[in-house]
């Protein structure tokens, strides 16, 4: 009898969906490794592995068969999705074309040798990063530029403007995914993309008004505020954009800083300058990796860096990963807190997630625990750990879109 490897939902589903994968046909109690692949756009392979026992009924339903050791252990059914690694060091998995799917390969192996066994079954499954009829829409809007998601159906759904970190350019990878969960979503470029500026130096909170209302404006965006996602600098900026601009309800901030990292923030007469860095307090790992969890100085310190959140009448959540090395998250998101409260703002929610790192991206995305810094020029570690991190990114996920579905309503 042959086995057959069986994934549901069968042959696609989006990203951020859960896969239920079952081995049938194989001898009872058979030993077997389960491997998984996929290359991304630039051709780098990540790959993940893990060994099995079949039932006594030679059936394997990973939602119900503990992984006895490979990339993961334990009763993992996501595991090799999220378990992955890179074959090139320091790679982070990044979806730059939202219009075609990531290709994963899966193959049931006998024995638990994950490179010698005889390959026994083989599938291939498409995670496609925009649900069927989801709406992509490029945006050149006066200097905007962006690209806005839309659900299939006609709106208005309620809008969110979505901020990625230093990297610049424009992603929209998040974007996409939440169009499909009924969200009218703008992935904003801010910086290195088209002819937007190439550099940090300054950041102009007009730029970010145009955005804003852009999409209050839009037909399908239902008013009368919008949300703003934001992670690592997106969250430094949509916090600025909190405190500066109207018409932002809800705010959920990755974690993000309390204070203005490596640029200005000028908004009409106003600059917040740059807090300091503290380059004698960068450690360097036993790895060799740069540490600069405390190379900047404490807003505490250098008031006039802090971001006026206290002008703000945003509702406001933050998700924050308590391994986090890039910046403090933890502290910046309780001194945001505490600066609210103490002028008579509603307390924000924060969620801690031990063991969380820096890069808490939507569900099954691998750890990126190390890599390239723009800003620091090299190699620093970013933190988490591979599990922890991954169940953070499953419940992040779903706490934002219940947040913005709370606060900004849904499709009327």
């Amino acid at each position: 009898m042959m086995a057959t490897l069986s994934l549901e939902p069968a042959g696609r589903s989006c990203w951020d969906e859960p896969l239920s994968i079952a081995v049938r046909g194989l001898a009872p109690d058979q030993p077997v490794t389960l491997r998984a692949a996929l290359r991304d756009e630039k051709g780098a392979l990540f790959r993940a592995h893990a060994r099995y026992r079949a039932d006594p009924h030679g059936e394997l339903d990973l939602a119900r068969a503990p992984a006895l050791g490979g990339s993961f252990a334990g009763l993992e059914p996501m595991g090799l999705l999220w378990a992955m690694e890179p074959d090139r060091p320091f790679w982070r998995l990044i979806k730059r074309d939202v219009q075609t799917p990531f290709v994963v390969e899966l193959e049931v192996l006998d024995g638990h040798e994950p490179d010698g066994g005889r390959l026994l079954a083989r599938a291939v499954h498409e995670r496609h990063f925009m649900a069927p009829g989801v709406r992509r829409v490029p945006v050149r809007e006066g200097r905007v530029r962006a690209t806005l998601f839309l659900p299939p159906e006609p709106g208005p759904y309620p809008g969110i403007v979505d901020l990625f970190g230093v990297g610049g350019g424009l992603l929209e990878y998040r974007a996409s995914l939440l169009a499909g969960r009924g969200f009218a979503v703008l992935a904003l470029a801010y910086y290195n993309y088209d002819d937007l500026p190439k550099s940090m130096e300054a950041m102009h909170m007009e730029y970010f008004e145009e955005a804003v209302d852009y999409l209050l404006s839009h037909p399908e965006v239902k008013g009368p505020g919008i949300g703003i996602l934001g992670i690592s600098k997106g969250g430094e900026l949509g916090l600025a954009m909190a405190s500066f601009l109207k018409g932002i309800k809800a705010a959920v901030f990755i974690n993000g800083s309390a204070v203005a990292v490596g640029n200005t923030i000028n908004y009409k007469d106003e600059t917040i300058p740059p807090v300091s860095h503290l380059r004698d307090q960068i450690k360097v790992t036993k790895d060799g990796l740069l540490d600069v969890v405390e190379g900047l100085q404490s807003p505490l310190v250098e008031t006039k860096s802090v971001i006026p959140v206290e002008r703000s009448d945003t509702t406001f959540l933050f998700l924050v990963g308590q391994d986090d090395h890039n910046w403090k998250s933890e502290f910046y998101a309780n001194e945001i807190s505490k600066r609210l409260q103490a002028h008579g703002k509603e307390k924000p929610q924060v969620i801690l997630y031990p063991e969380g790192g820096h890069y808490i991206e939507p569900p099954y995305f691998p750890l990126y625990k190390a890599g390239m810094h723009v800003l620091v020029g090299t190699n620093i570690i970013f933190g988490g750990e591979p599990k922890p991190h991954a169940m953070a990114q499953v419940d992040a996920w779903q706490q934002l879109q219940t947040f913005f579905h709370k606060h900004l309503g849904s499709k009327n």
